[in-house]
């Protein structure tokens, strides 16, 4: 299970270190295509976006859903059972609930 605070991988303008290695900036884009996708609509059970599961060999389409209890949005997918959970992505530029910059 992966558990990211997506802040600690994005400096202070929400972008990623340019000398990052190219598996660590393919996670980061893959984790910031889930808080996107998840809030857009916050839904409480896992829910199946559009997004291709990042496994090698997996093509399942990843599953999410917001967490109130926790704020964090967790990830699943269904065909090879990698998952994770995001926290800190309130208010980054992939927060798309009304008013979140506020």
């Amino acid at each position: 299970m992966y558990i990211t605070n997506i802040q600690h991988l994005l400096d202070a303008s929400e972008k990623m270190a340019e000398e990052m290695p190219k598996e660590a900036r393919e996670l980061i884009g893959f984790l910031t295509l889930v808080i996107d996708a998840t809030t857009k609509t916050l839904p409480s059970t896992l829910t199946t976006t559009d997004i291709r599961c990042f496994q090698k060999g997996c093509s399942g389409l990843i599953k999410s859903a917001f967490r109130p209890d926790t704020g964090e949005i967790h990830w699943y997918c269904p065909d090879c059972e990698n998952e994770g959970a995001i926290g800190e992505w309130q208010k980054t530029k992939w927060d798309n609930r009304t008013n979140s910059k506020l």
